[in-house]
């Protein structure tokens, strides 16, 4: 299978959030900061503590919103160039082989640790970090349908 694309800037930067959100470190952070949001907000309303404790945890959870959803996206964004670059993909059986006018490399299957497919890419790491983007609207149906077959069959996830 053939396909050649390019990125999409929101789309991408929507792909990214998606990225930070399922990161274990991230889902962690966000609960603590939950939890102690709730409980300050349960503490106030008892009485129990002072409106600064509450307002603390409210700011710190807007900042993490902000954070996460706006300002990690948007630095890796104008961090790298591949954003920029067009590209052509040969996928096969053993592999992807990526060309774009500064060079090509192919990718091995066994190369990839795992796996992520949100509404507009599909994620495949290098490593727990490290991660490549494929824009799924450049398939059709049977590609799709191809593709899915071929990471579920050699990337484990």
């Amino acid at each position: 299978m053939r396909i050649s694309f390019s990125y999409q800037k929101a789309k991408v930067l929507q792909a990214l959030r998606y990225h930070f959100v399922s990161r274990k470190e991230i889902k962690v952070l966000v609960i603590l900061v939950n939890v102690f949001a709730i409980l300050s907000a349960i503490l106030l309303y008892a009485k129990k503590i002072r409106p600064e404790p509450f307002l603390l945890s409210s700011f710190v959870w807007v900042i993490m919103a902000l954070c996460i959803w706006y300002i990690l996206p948007t630095m890796v964004y104008k961090k790298s160039t591949a954003f920029l670059d067009s590209y052509t993909a040969d996928i096969n059986e053993k592999g992807i082989n990526m060309q774009t006018d500064r060079g090509e490399v192919f990718w091995l299957w066994n190369g990839f640790v795992k796996h992520l497919e949100t509404p507009h890419h599909f994620h495949l790491y290098f490593n727990e970090k490290s991660f490549f983007l494929i824009p799924k609207e450049v398939m059709n149906e049977t590609q799709l349908h191809e593709f899915r077959n071929l990471m579920n069959t050699h990337i484990s996830s």
